[in-house]
C-alpha cells in the first residue's frame, strides 16, 4: 500500500492504492487532521480528533429527527440535507445552519466529500438511493424497513457487500437501554410475548402495520432467539386503508421457542412491552418507560420448593401473595446509554462505525432477515380466512 497527497485546485486529497485498487480520499471528508487507511473500508480518521461529514437525504419526521440529532453529536458535521418538498428543506437548513438541496444528486454534486448519509425517504425510493450511494462507498443508514421486499433488501445487501461500503439498518429498538439490557443477560428464551399499540398516527400508510411497526419486535426476536424459523401463523385486519393496521404473529423456532407478538396502530394508548420467559428467568420490559425486572430461578429456588410442597399436600395458599414470595431484581442497564434516546445512541454508533471501518451492530444482513420474516407474517395475513368475511377489512 502506498499513498500520494496532491492538490487539485484548492482541495488538498490524499490517494491510497491497494494492489490494482485506488481510492481517493478529499481531505475535507473529515474535519480532523488523523488519518487512518482501512483495506476493507478505504479511508476513515480517528473518532477522538475528528467529524464525520453527513448529510440527510429525505427530511420529513424521521429523517428531521436524524438531522437535529446529528447536529447535536460530537462526532457528526451536518454538511447539508435533501427533500423534495421546498418548505422541509428550508426549514430543517435554516434552523440547523446546513445546506439544503431538492434532490440528493445535487447535494452530491456540491458535496461530494460526504462521507456518510441517512436516507430516511419513503421506503419504496431506499433502492435506488441508497444503492447508488453505497456503489460510491458512501455508508448509508436507512430507516427501516431496509426496502420494501426481502428481494430489494438482499440486492441492496449484496452492492454493499461488493463495494466494501458500510449499510447500517434503522431498528432504532436495538439501542433501547431496555432492549440492551435483555440481550445481555445470555438467557435462552423459551416463550417470547411482544406487544406494540399505538393511536393512529396517519404517517407510513403506504405500509402496513407489519412493516411499520411490528418490524422493530421481529428484529428484537430474532436476535433474543437466536435459532432458525421454522413457521409462522399470522392473523390482522385492514380497518383504514389497503395495508393490515392490526396483526398477530406466531413464530416457532427449530429448537421449540414460541414468540407471539401483537402490533396495533388504531389503539387509543401507547403501549410497548415484552415479556421473556427461560428456564434461568422471567423478564418484563417495558420499552417505552426503559424499565424492566427480572426473577432469576437461581434466586428463588427455596422459595418455589416450599410452595410445591404445601400445594403438593393439599395447603390452602389463597392469602399467599405471591409478589412477596419471589425475589424481583431490577434489571441493570447502562447509565450512560439509559441517558440518552435510542436514535441519539444510534447515530453515535453508525458515526463510530464509519470512523474505524467496523460491522455495524444491525447491519444489512440483520435488515434482510426482518424483511424476510415480515413478509412471511403478512403472507400469513393475506392467506388467513375470516368465516363470513369476504375481505380482510372491517
Amino acid at each position: 500500500m502506498g499513498s500520494i497527497w496532491s492538490n487539485d485546485h484548492g482541495k488538498t486529497t490524499i490517494t491510497y492504492y491497494l494492489a490494482s485498487e485506488w481510492l481517493v480520499a478529499p481531505l475535507g471528508s473529515f474535519v480532523g487532521s488523523y488519518f487512518r487507511f482501512d483495506s476493507i473500508r478505504g479511508y476513515h480518521m480517528d473518532v477522538a480528533t475528528s467529524k464525520v461529514n453527513v448529510a440527510v437525504i429525505g427530511v420529513g419526521r424521521m429523517g428531521g429527527l436524524h438531522a437535529r440529532t446529528y447536529q447535536r453529536l460530537s462526532g457528526a458535521n451536518l454538511v447539508a440535507v435533501a427533500d423534495s418538498d421546498l418548505e422541509s428543506r428550508q426549514a430543517i437548513a435554516e434552523n440547523l445552519g446546513c445546506d439544503a438541496y431538492a434532490t440528493y444528486q445535487e447535494l452530491f454534486s456540491a458535496h461530494p466529500d460526504i462521507a456518510a448519509v441517512s436516507v430516511a425517504v419513503p421506503t419504496e425510493y431506499h433502492l435506488k438511493i441508497a444503492g447508488e450511494l453505497l456503489q460510491r462507498r458512501v455508508a448509508c443508514l436507512v430507516e427501516k424497513p431496509l426496502a420494501s421486499t426481502a428481494g430489494q433488501a438482499r440486492e441492496l445487501q449484496d452492492i454493499a457487500m461488493r463495494h466494501d461500503a458500510i449499510l447500517q439498518v434503522g431498528h432504532t429498538e436495538r439501542f433501547n437501554p431496555a432492549v440492551q439490557a435483555v440481550a445481555a443477560l445470555e438467557v435462552t428464551p423459551r416463550f417470547i410475548q411482544v406487544d406494540r399499540i399505538s393511536p393512529m398516527t396517519f404517517r407510513s400508510l403506504d405500509i402496513g402495520v407489519v412493516m411499520d411497526l411490528m418490524i422493530h419486535d421481529l428484529d428484537i426476536v430474532l436476535m433474543l432467539a437466536g435459532t432458525q424459523l421454522e413457521r409462522v401463523d399470522a392473523t390482522g385486519v385492514a380497518v383504514l386503508g389497503e395495508h393490515e393496521d392490526i396483526a398477530n404473529a406466531r413464530l416457532v423456532f427449530d429448537g421449540g421457542c414460541v414468540a407471539n407478538l401483537t402490533a396495533s396502530r388504531l389503539a387509543l394508548k401507547t403501549e410497548r412491552k415484552l415479556r421473556l420467559f427461560s428456564d434461568q428467568a422471567y423478564v418484563s420490559l417495558d420499552y417505552q418507560a426503559r424499565h424492566g425486572v427480572m426473577i432469576r430461578k437461581t434466586g428463588n429456588v427455596e422459595a418455589l420448593a416450599q410452595v410445591r410442597q404445601q400445594i403438593a399436600d393439599g395447603a390452602d395458599l389463597t392469602d399467599l401473595d405471591y409478589s412477596q414470595l419471589v425475589h424481583v431484581e431490577q434489571l441493570a442497564m447502562d447509565e450512560h446509554k439509559g441517558e440518552q434516546d435510542p436514535l441519539t445512541a444510534e447515530l453515535a454508533s453508525f458515526l463510530t462505525v464509519v470512523a474505524r471501518g467496523a460491522q455495524p451492530e444491525v447491519d444489512g444482513e440483520a435488515g434482510c432477515a426482518a424483511i424476510e420474516v415480515a413478509q412471511r407474517v403478512i403472507s400469513a395475513v393475506e392467506q388467513h380466512v375470516w368465516e363470513g368475511l369476504d375481505q380482510q377489512r372491517v
